[in-house]
């Protein structure tokens, strides 16, 4: 291909979920790579990233600046896509990046936004998480991580992981919790995601939690240039279980906002 297209064609930042790695987009990346120059990069503590030393503070305002370095060269506009942690992630290079072409958001943890007395029951529920990390011997807090997953997808979920996916979670619970610890405290409120113009998806499962249902209309309201999709039978891990849905909704949104070239 042209080197001169190769440079022309606009940017994707593909932003994974707190837990997992950049592998999570590799299908995406495969929709993309034909009309966009796609970036996913592994945040900090996972995957190519090398892992986060156990015991270290950390926020996610980290993971923030890794990605502000990465786009530091990037001179024209960028469209971003984020999975929960990573959605939240996209949200807050948004509000600090003025050339964003695109959002596309499935279930980003945007909990800031419950600052409304009808709130209040989807704030208890989100109470409902525990914030106190106790590593065994291992380093890893299992009993934590089982209340994380199955607070995200339901009673018994995290014993139904396979093996080799449960000790992927040890092996980040320290990085994972302190992602939301820093998460759950931020208070970025409606007035200030109303700051950000560009043309936001939000997509979300039908499954998921009520804290993150509120979230999510909050959010499309919130949002001037905002439309959402709720996919039936999917939960918050649909990027992953339900890939091939959630990916074309993605890619056709990014396509849609990209300019026809000249």
């Amino acid at each position: 291909m042209d080197p001169a297209l190769t440079s022309a064609r606009e940017l994707v930042l593909l932003v994974h979920s707190g837990g997992f790695s950049s592998r999570q987009w590799r299908r995406l990346i495969e929709l993309l790579e034909p009309t966009h120059r796609v970036l996913a990069p592994d945040l900090l503590g996972y995957g190519a990233s090398g892992p986060w030393p156990a015991g270290e503070p950390f926020h996610f305002r980290q993971d923030l600046a890794l990605l502000h370095t990465l786009l530091a060269g990037e001179a024209g506009p960028v469209h971003l896509v984020g999975h929960s942690y990573g959605g939240l992630l996209a949200l807050h290079l948004a509000l600090a990046r003025p050339a964003v072409r695109s959002l596309a958001l499935f279930e980003p943890v945007a909990f800031g936004i419950l600052d409304e007395p009808s709130d209040a029951g989807a704030r208890r529920v989100l109470d409902q998480l525990e914030l106190r990390y106790a590593p065994g011997p291992d380093g890893a807090d299992e009993t934590w991580l089982e209340q994380f997953v199955d607070w995200w997808n339901g009673p018994g979920a995290w014993a139904g992981l396979a093996a080799e996916t449960r000790a992927g979670f040890c092996a980040v619970g320290w990085k994972l919790f302190q992602e939301v610890a820093s998460l759950t405290a931020d208070t970025t409120d409606r007035a200030g995601y109303a700051a950000i113009t560009a043309p936001a998806l939000l997509l979300a499962g039908e499954r998921t939690t009520l804290p993150e249902r509120r979230v999510i209309d909050k959010l499309t309201a919130a949002l001037p240039h905002a439309t959402s999709r709720v996919f039936p039978d999917m939960g918050h891990m649909g990027p992953i279980t339900h890939a091939a849905l959630v990916n074309a909704a993605i890619a056709d949104h990014i396509r849609a906002c990209t300019p026809s070239p000249r």
